[in-house]
């Protein structure tokens, strides 16, 4: 069972720009506000300040240190109030923010993590289910990696991927072959949160899998019991 059997190794392997997450509906986000002056720092910073002092910001995750990102896209930050994030990158955010402290602070940096990167992946794997992840650039093959691999009976030329589009409010089916390297220059290559993967078995193992169907094999059992006796029930009248 070959990965990328489908490709001339002599020429170079191109891979697929990493664009970063895109910020999504019920993500988590642990942000941080750094300066030159420490004490200024602090009322921007939730870890710093008592949610009840800012019932607002409380709102939006201040008791975890946290925010999370509302059904229309906002965070609430201390000072700065609401944030409009829904479909920005990491970094789009965290120039967003900067701008914002300039007129409180010298110099600020802001760092944002995503604390709940998850995706699913399902099928003919090792180990099916919910998978979280460390790293947030997770390419297609470190998610399977994670999944305990395809099984020997995976088919590895149809891959699908269901992705969500804040963009289009519906989910998108993208079909994948890992036997083709060219899928490392596929703009699906690196995953975004919530991402499902779901890897069919080949042919071979469905018909195996429909043979010992137990309701097939009755259904097989009571139609050769029905054949006999109307065979029977045929000689008896002849």
């Amino acid at each position: 069972m070959i990965y990328m059997s489908n490709h001339n190794f002599d020429q170079e392997v191109n891979q697929a720009r990493y664009t970063g997450l895109k910020i999504k509906e019920a993500d988590v986000l642990d942000i941080k506000v750094s300066a030159f002056d420490e004490i200024a720092v602090k009322p921007f910073n939730l870890s710093s300040m008592a949610a009840t002092n800012n019932p607002e910001a409380a709102a939006s995750g201040a008791g975890s240190g946290q925010y999370i990102v509302s059904a229309d896209g906002y965070i609430v930050m201390p000072v700065l109030g609401k944030i409009y994030c829904l479909g920005m990158t990491k970094k789009q955010l965290e120039q967003d923010i900067e701008e914002r402290l300039k007129v409180y602070l010298t110099d600020p940096r802001v760092d944002v993590r995503l604390t709940n990167f998850s995706i699913s992946v399902l099928g003919a794997v090792g180990s099916p289910g919910q998978k979280t992840s460390n790293k947030e650039k997770l390419n297609l093959f470190e998610a399977i990696a994670i999944a305990g691999d395809m099984s020997p009976s995976a088919d590895r030329t149809n891959v699908k991927l269901l992705r969500y589009s804040e963009a289009s409010q519906s989910d998108t089916l993208i079909t994948l072959d890992f036997s083709d390297a060219g899928i490392v220059k596929s703009p699906y290559y690196y995953l975004q949160q919530n991402d499902i993967l779901y890897v069919e078995p080949d042919k071979n193992a469905q018909i195996a899998a429909n043979n010992t169907n137990p309701n097939r094999t009755l259904f097989l059992q009571l139609l050769a019991v029905g054949i006999s006796m109307i065979s029977f029930i045929i000689g008896v009248t002849n």
